[in-house]
């Protein structure tokens, strides 16, 4: 059998119970030494300033998906039930009551939750993709820009039968040959 990889999942919790849920979980897992099965716990947060009335100026720090805990787990039953039942915790998010959904890698980007993640790209201008994520999951087009620094493309696609341009990140296109 073959090692699965840990995604990222979030978890729905009870208003003001997210610390309180991050820390439960992460003393089960401690307590029960599967640290390689649930491997990080993450609440993102933004900085803020606020000016007041008087002037005077607030800065702080906020969740900035309040009731939402971030979970990089390998999912098993076990970790599922774990996670499920930790007393804060509603359900996890997905479409699926009975399976979570993974994280895309553009969600894992924008929400900061991994520094770098790896995507291996040799695709050209020109060449025809499938889109395999996004609203436009299932689509084919056409590369028409490859913007490195963003590893974002343009891809050239039939809306209502008119060519129209797409930007999306690399993990989310596959070359069709």
């Amino acid at each position: 059998m073959e090692k699965q990889e840990p995604k990222w999942y979030v978890i729905h919790t009870y208003s003001g119970y997210e610390n309180k849920v991050m820390t439960d979980i992460e003393k089960t897992v401690k307590n029960r030494g599967i640290q390689d099965m649930i491997c990080e716990l993450h609440i993102p947060e933004e900085e803020y300033t606020e000016i007041k009335s008087d002037g005077t100026k607030k800065t702080g720090l906020r969740k900035r998906y309040p009731c939402y805990v971030f979970v990089k787990m390998i999912l098993t039953d076990e970790t599922w039930y774990l996670v499920r039942n930790t007393r804060g915790v509603t359900s996890f998010v997905g479409t699926d009551y009975s399976k979570p959904q993974p994280l895309s890698d553009a969600e894992v980007r924008f929400n900061g939750l991994e520094k770098a993640v790896v995507v291996k790209f040799d695709h050209k201008v020109g060449d025809s993709v499938l889109i395999n994520d996004g609203p436009f999951k299932d689509s084919a087009g056409t590369i028409k820009e490859i913007n490195l620094n963003k590893k974002t493309v343009v891809v050239m696609i039939s809306i209502f039968g008119r060519e129209t341009p797409v930007e999306l990140d690399f993990g989310q296109i596959t070359r069709i040959d």
